[in-house]
């Protein structure tokens, strides 16, 4: 069995009760953080997932409420002892800023310090990630201000894919090809963001069976966020919740 936990689902400014927006998936011998906000540490331990059986690290793109966390939480694994590697995933541009942004903290000098694999992704279609039997991870760029990188998931017999941030994009339809479930982005419509009628809109395009708004203000109305998305899909919408664990 997998499983999904949503450590935060908030859009950029985030509330009290409402992280931004990243997850954990669990397969196998496979426990991926997709984006680190806040302070990574407390919410994995909040969520009940011991923060050291954390394998890969996958970076969707370099705006702060997706990547703020990422030296906190790699620091914090080393004080906690931890000698297994990491793997990071990124596109380019986002590994060289992690890079550069974990040298301001001198690293290097930090002793004992356990592998870290910066693994570069191209910006392209269906670029692979994680080729297992078990578990198959891709990546395509999609429609963001910056550099952005959306995400599909294939376990057996499971399909799942993230929009991450993006307007209205092609790339996301084919990243979501008859996925068993699309988790899509519903910040608004604006540049480099979607509405929840337009992750519907990809989501029926796509021909997914259920579409999961994430990425969303945290005063917004979750009900006005279904009824928007089920304008243009007809299929399954659920508002995605801080905390709360999917089973697939």
């Amino acid at each position: 069995m997998a499983k999904l936990t949503f450590l935060g689902t908030a859009s950029a400014v985030p509330s009290r009760d409402q992280h931004n927006s990243h997850f954990v998936i669990e397969t196998g011998d496979y426990v991926l953080l997709i984006d680190c906000a806040g302070n990574p540490v407390v919410r994995l331990e909040e969520a009940g997932i011991d923060p050291l059986s954390i394998t890969d690290l996958v970076l969707t793109h370099f705006h702060p409420d997706h990547v703020s966390g990422a030296p906190l939480l790699l620091m914090d694994l080393w004080l906690m002892g931890r000698q297994d590697p990491i793997r990071v995933y990124g596109l380019d541009e986002v590994m060289d800023k992690l890079e550069k942004m974990m040298g301001l903290f001198n690293w290097e000098d930090w002793e004992g310090f356990y592998p870290v694999q910066f693994i570069r992704i191209p910006p392209s279609e269906m670029a692979p990630l994680i080729m297992e039997e078990k578990l198959k991870v891709w990546g395509s760029q999609v429609c963001h201000m910056i550099p952005a990188m959306g995400l599909r998931f294939e376990i057996p017999e499971f399909r799942l894919a993230y929009s991450s941030d993006t307007g209205p994009c092609a790339a996301v339809v084919r990243l979501a090809d008859k996925a068993e479930i699309l988790i899509h982005e519903a910040s608004g419509s604006s540049d480099g963001h979607s509405s929840a009628a337009e992750a519907g809109m990809i989501a029926a395009r796509a021909g997914v069976k259920k579409l999961i708004l994430i990425h969303y203000p945290p005063r917004i109305d979750p009900e006005l966020l279904v009824a928007e998305a089920q304008s243009t899909f007809s299929g399954d919408v659920i508002v995605a919740e801080d905390l709360v664990t999917l089973s697939f």
